[in-house]
């Protein structure tokens, strides 16, 4: 991956502290949702090795341990960011409980009726043929690019420079499958159809991140998504939509997931995200896609004996987590305006496109630690996971998302809550 703007390396760098997993002993493994890098040392043409230890507590610092950080988060009656599920299999009896509620049967290797109907529900939410389960995005997604490249003999790949291929799967895409990414575009933005019809690389496909995450959730313009769609199709470029965080997009565009997915040629979806499922993602695409795409499944290693306890997970809380979503970027519109009333608060994007959105503050990321702490311990508000160290020199940045782990708390308490960060400032 070429790009003078910000290198792989150079960014795991800079955001090991952002979901908080390297600020204690013993928690150097990824987040949920790989958006953490671990422990370990990167490096980066033009940069010194960065430990991202280094950016950790010391010794005798504020920090607490794995065990206290627990405890405070989930002594908390509000959260801001989204806050993990662990309950000591609590979650497992409910998905029990809920699949006899139902008078649902198991499945043999996806083979059966609950998952099958289940797949059904989203290739037609989503405007498709037809839909495989898949036990993460990461394996769907590479799946999807494999099928493309094998079809066009073109095994480039044109991905915006954040795109989770590129920084969170260990460039599975080149290790497993031979594909070369391209970055499209600049990180300052979402992918656009003049980054596509630019490319000096011949493209077989282009994989589009919606909302792109580590811009804050920013999105295309309705009018530039269909810009997009039209010149790959021009140009028979295969267009694949990483869509881990499309239910968060609807509101955004007004329009139904299905008008939203027109002209992508396949869609992968997370279960985990935002619907708060234990695992397991969707690809969908037309039925000779899919069809090739659970071989690939069964190459991959996917072909689980039970599918229904991950699909069950999802199932049950599905449709009430997307009825939800609309109110939770109301919630996120309201908080970040009270948020980004402040001077001394940057708010990315302002206004917020999704329930999802970054915050940027002057400081240290132990000092913001210790008063996160403190505020969670007066107020029982969790307002922020960890803090990532920017390119900017004593500035650090921290992701939140609205969802139902805000609760009943007014946005104003809420962002008063937040606001009381820069006490540490």
């Amino acid at each position: 991956m070429k790009d003078s703007r910000f290198s792989r390396a150079e960014f795991l760098g800079l955001t090991s502290l952002l979901a908080g997993s390297t600020l204690f002993p013993g928690r150097s493994e990824a987040a949920p949702d790989g958006g953490t890098p671990s422990l370990r040392t990167v490096k980066s043409p033009g940069l010194k090795s960065v430990p991202a230890a280094e950016a950790a507590p010391k010794p005798g610092s504020p920090a607490v341990s794995a065990a206290e950080y627990e405890q405070l988060r989930k002594g908390c009656t509000a959260s801001l960011p989204v806050s993990s599920t662990s309950d000591d299999g609590a979650e497992y009896v409910r998905i029990g409980e809920w699949m006899q509620r139902q008078k649902l049967s198991s499945d043999f290797y996806g083979n059966g009726d609950f998952v099958q109907a289940f797949e059904k529900k989203l290739a037609d939410l989503l405007g498709f043929e037809d839909a495989c389960f898949m036990p993460t995005g990461t394996m769907a997604q590479l799946i999807a690019l494999r099928i493309y490249a094998d079809a066009s003999n073109v095994r480039t790949v044109g991905v915006h420079p954040s795109s989770h291929h590129v920084l969170h799967e260990d460039d599975a895409y080149s290790v497993l499958h031979q594909l070369r990414a391209v970055n499209l575009g600049p990180w300052t933005r979402p992918l656009l159809a003049e980054d596509v019809a630019k490319s000096p690389d011949t493209l077989g496909s282009v994989s589009v991140e919606l909302p792109v995450r580590w811009l804050g959730g920013q999105l295309q313009t309705w009018e530039q998504l269909q810009e997009l769609k039209r010149t790959c199709r021009d140009k028979k470029v295969k267009l694949h939509m990483d869509g881990a965080r499309l239910w968060e997009s609807q509101p955004f565009y007004g329009r139904s997931y299905a008008d939203i997915c027109k002209g992508f040629d396949s869609v992968y979806v997370s279960f985990y995200k935002m619907v708060g499922g234990i695992g397991g993602a969707m690809l969908v695409g037309n039925r000779d896609f899919i069809k090739e795409s659970r071989v690939w499944r069964h190459r991959h290693g996917g072909n689980l004996f039970h599918m229904a306890p991950l699909v069950a997970s999802a199932a049950m809380r599905f449709d009430a987590a997307l009825a939800a979503i609309p109110g939770y970027v109301k919630r996120a519109k309201a908080i970040t305006t009270l948020i980004a009333a402040d001077a001394r608060v940057t708010v990315l994007p302002q206004p917020v496109q999704t329930n999802m959105f970054h915050v940027f503050l002057r400081g240290s990321p132990q000092a913001y630690v210790k008063q996160r702490d403190r505020i969670a311990r007066e107020d029982r508000v969790w307002v922020a996971g960890g803090f990532g160290q920017t390119r900017v020199p004593g500035v650090v940045s921290t992701e939140l998302q609205v969802s139902e782990g805000l609760g009943s708390i007014s946005d104003a308490d809420a962002a008063r809550a937040f606001l009381r960060l820069l006490e540490a400032a």
